[in-house]
């Protein structure tokens, strides 16, 4: 039962869409019909509201640490790991928007900090990085994917290699036009109009 709760705790709190939310509310109408659509801060910021695509990132990553942390003071630790990724499928897979939503990075950042704050600094770092090289937010995001579950294996903690491991999975899936574009060469960079 434990474990229920803290999948539906998790999915609820990660399914609140607040790119949707901030934009609309600013008057800057529906960020679905915007850039990519996704409902995301790098979308956002493609509004030209850094301000926004700056809240929309702090509150994505919150939701994220915020499910896994209520989860693990409310029924351990088991829970705490199943309201994570239960987050990240609300956030990718909201019911108030037709299970279509954002692709899960900030609220995976959220997620990992709180699940073990070195797994997730390994993790933004490895984002930064890429980043820095390439001003390509999903090339960050996908690096970092990849880098949390190695991570995990070599400080010797298998919970955290399939829960990482869950987690690349999801935005890895949702990224899948991403990974198109950066194949062929024409993934936007950050900054550049789409």
């Amino acid at each position: 039962m434990a474990l229920i709760l803290a999948a539906i705790l998790g999915y609820l709190l990660g399914s609140v869409p607040y790119g949707l939310i901030l934009t609309k509310a600013a008057g800057l109408g529906d960020i679905r019909a915007i850039g990519s659509g996704n409902i995301g801060a790098t979308n956002v910021l493609r509004t030209g509201n850094k301000g926004l695509a700056a809240a929309t990132l702090a509150l994505d990553v919150v939701k994220g640490a915020a499910a896994l942390l209520i989860a693990r003071w409310s029924w351990g630790e088991d829970a705490a790991l199943v309201a994570g990724v239960a987050a990240m499928a609300g956030h990718a897979f909201p019911v108030w928007l037709g299970f279509k939503g954002g692709k899960g990075v900030a609220t995976g950042a959220g997620v990992l900090l709180a699940a073990a704050w070195w797994l997730g600094a390994v993790a933004l770092a490895t984002w930064g990085a890429v980043f820095a090289a390439t001003r390509i937010s999903s090339a960050g995001a996908l690096a970092a994917c990849a880098v949390a579950p190695v991570a995990a294996l070599v400080f010797g903690n298998p919970t955290l290699v399939l829960f990482a491991l869950a987690l690349a999975l999801l935005i890895t899936w949702r990224h899948r036009p991403n990974i198109a574009r950066l194949i062929a060469g024409t993934e936007p960079r950050v900054g550049t109009k789409r």
